[in-house]
């Protein structure tokens, strides 16, 4: 007579949609703090108040539930960037909000900036086979290359930049600032961290890319 089990089935909660946007919060934040070698389906389980077998239900494994959590990061800083309604603007005005809302964004966001570090760390695998990823920066690129173009026509920014190089600049100066921020601080201490000095860095990085961008 054989005593192998056969796996339990997750019952579906009543409120599927509630349960499966529980677990991606979970695992957001257990992925911000553990990154995916040291995360835990178990840990995700018990923070979004769930079963375990639940969280493979809806997401299959680990790596996937990595994978959408990644998306959702992905997708929520997107939507908010959508929503700055840049072509409403004059161009200048434009580059600032971008500036503004990317420095800001980062600054409220610590746990994005700790996943995208661990993705990089990881060979971007899950960004690279996710088209919801790709499909969230495609109106990203668009409103910066329209805000590009608006602002040629209007004789105040040079011809010929490149709207992803530019967004990896502006990226990478907002997001180096915060990724590395403690470590510069005890480096050339000057805490980096204070109110004060991150609105001094803002004047800064804006002034820079409108000076880079001058004709």
């Amino acid at each position: 007579m054989s005593t192998t089990r056969e796996p339990i089935a997750a019952k579906r909660p009543r409120n599927p949609e509630a349960t499966k946007a529980s677990i991606l919060a979970a695992a957001r934040a257990e992925f911000a703090e553990r990154g995916l070698d040291g995360g835990r389906v178990d840990s995700i389980a018990r923070r979004a108040g769930a079963n375990k077998q639940l969280v493979y239900y809806y997401f299959g494994s680990k790596d996937e539930i990595y994978r959408a959590a990644l998306e959702a990061s992905y997708a929520d800083i997107r939507s908010l960037e959508r929503e700055l309604d840049l072509a409403a603007l004059p161009p200048r005005e434009a580059m600032i909000r971008l500036i503004d809302f990317s420095l800001d964004y980062l600054a409220q966001h610590r746990e994005f900036i700790r996943m995208l570090a661990d993705e990089n760390a990881h060979g971007a695998r899950h960004v690279r086979n996710s088209d919801a990823a790709r499909q969230t920066n495609s109106p990203l690129l668009e409103m910066i290359a329209e805000t590009l173009r608006r602002g040629e026509k209007e004789g105040i920014f040079r011809t010929g930049v490149d709207p992803l190089e530019l967004y990896v600049s502006i990226a990478g100066m907002t997001f180096f600032y915060f990724a590395n921020g403690l470590t510069m601080s005890a480096i050339f201490g000057r805490d980096l961290t204070q109110p004060e000095a991150i609105s001094s860095y803002r004047d800064h990085i804006v002034s820079f890319t409108l000076a880079g961008l001058r004709p």
